[in-house]
């Protein structure tokens, strides 16, 4: 078994984005068709009358799943970018994220990092922070993530914020990557330090809370050739914790 056996095992129906009765400028729909382009996820635009205007709506097999504003989708991923993040500009728990978002969990995606896209991997960065959003305002449970690199979490100012708050909550905190930096003692969360193909390679981040009612998530993506990841994620209890106790085996 490996992680990637968990993202073969994604299978999703025909999904589609249709905005319905768009106002909003042509590059705006032009960012959200680019951040799609080439996934198993169609970007379509509509008009419908006595429809509210600029909502956006994931469509799987001519059924309604979910529904978000544009403007929603601009302020979490069209009309920003990674740093906002990476410099803890803005924290996990301001992180609202949009229900079409969410429910495209399921569904494996290629996606391209810098400098072929500037917006691709931003969906991946997207839900690690909400994962970590969950944890931090969780009452307990088990936090799982890979950096590649352990010395990542230092380099980057909000992640290592966002760590440090981890670290001092009472979710237990794991983190794994090949170790090339030392967290202080003080940093509360325990180290996982591997130079085999998975710790080189993935990218996860999983959240297994103490009560099973209380909400789970998990991010798998390996990288398949530089800056190119094969990724998806789940909410569903099942799988999360399939996912979370192959990785407490396994690395």
């Amino acid at each position: 078994m490996s992680l990637r056996q968990f993202l073969d095992s994604a299978e999703r129906g025909s999904l589609s984005l249709v905005v319905v009765n768009r106002d909003a400028v042509d590059p705006v729909q032009n960012l959200l068709e680019e951040l799609f382009a080439g996934q198993p996820v169609d970007v379509d635009e509509r008009e419908i009358p006595d429809e509210e205007g600029e909502m956006v709506y994931l469509v799987e097999d001519e059924a309604v799943l979910a529904s978000s504003t544009l403007t929603e989708l601009e302020k979490t991923i069209l009309l920003v970018n990674s740093d906002l993040y990476i410099t803890g500009a803005r924290s996990p728990e301001e992180l609202d994220l949009p229900a079409v978002l969410r429910e495209l969990d399921g569904v494996q995606f290629r996606l391209r990092g810098y400098p072929e896209s500037n917006k691709e991997k931003l969906l991946l960065i997207t839900i690690s922070r909400y994962i970590e959003g969950v944890a931090l305002a969780s009452e307990g449970g088990t936090h799982r993530a890979s950096f590649q690199r352990l010395s990542r979490i230092n380099d980057e100012k909000g992640t290592r914020r966002v760590y440090e708050q981890l670290g001092e909550s009472p979710v237990d905190t794991h983190v794994y990557g090949i170790p090339n930096w030392t967290p202080p003692d003080e940093f509360g969360v325990t180290i996982h330090g591997g130079r085999s193909q998975e710790y080189r390679d993935s990218w996860f981040v999983t959240f297994v809370p103490d009560s099973a009612a209380d909400p789970h998530a998990a991010l798998v993506a390996l990288e398949t050739e530089p800056r190119v990841w094969d990724g998806y994620w789940t909410f569903e209890p099942d799988k999360v914790t399939r996912i979370a106790r192959y990785i407490q085996r396994e690395l």
